[in-house]
């Protein structure tokens, strides 16, 4: 794995956690317990700080960034991912929020200041216009994302499944 130092900052990653080998994590970055970053992910937190939860998992190919401070963005904006969060392959995260208990699909984009609220699903592709904000219990499709329909008892449990899941294979790659 690739952990690297930026300035200041080394990222902190949790004993528990599992970071791939051909993963590159830099700079302001916290990695919590039982969370796993996959294959050829970028995690920079070179000019803000990236903080993913507890059980979460990054999936292969993804984008994790963050914006600086200027005029254009006040303070700049960092990335939050909170606990038990999936995010499909190729996703980009890029100085927003995903609170806890959601599922981003694969080649999803979620762009600065935007929140995706506990217990939403982002289709797959779809696009997260910055400052918008996803309410919780309903898939959000399209580019830009509008609310589908509200999401089944079987898909709100699956986002804790799938978090096990992850948890489950990352101990396996641990082995």
């Amino acid at each position: 794995m690739t952990i690297r130092k930026f300035e200041d900052y080394s990222p902190e990653i949790a004993d528990s956690a599992f970071v791939d080998e051909a993963a590159v994590v830099t700079g302001n970055v916290k990695i919590g317990l039982d969370s796993s970053i996959w294959p050829m992910c970028s995690v920079r937190g070179d000019i803000h700080s990236i903080r993913i939860g507890d059980r979460t998992n990054i999936q292969d190919g993804s984008v994790l960034h963050v914006t600086h401070d200027s005029e254009y963005a006040p303070g700049g904006n960092k990335l939050d991912v909170g606990n038990d969060v999936t995010v499909g392959h190729n996703v980009v995260l890029h100085a927003c929020t995903v609170e806890d208990e959601c599922l981003i699909g694969m080649g999803a984009v979620v762009l600065d200041g935007a929140v995706v609220k506990s217990g939403a699903m982002v289709g797959a592709g779809s696009l997260v216009p910055p400052g918008k904000v996803l309410e919780g219990g309903y898939l959000w499709l399209g580019s830009p994302v509008k609310r589908a329909r509200e999401l089944s008892d079987k898909e709100k449990s699956f986002f804790k499944y799938s978090a096990q899941h992850y948890v489950a294979l990352k101990e396996r790659h641990k082995s």
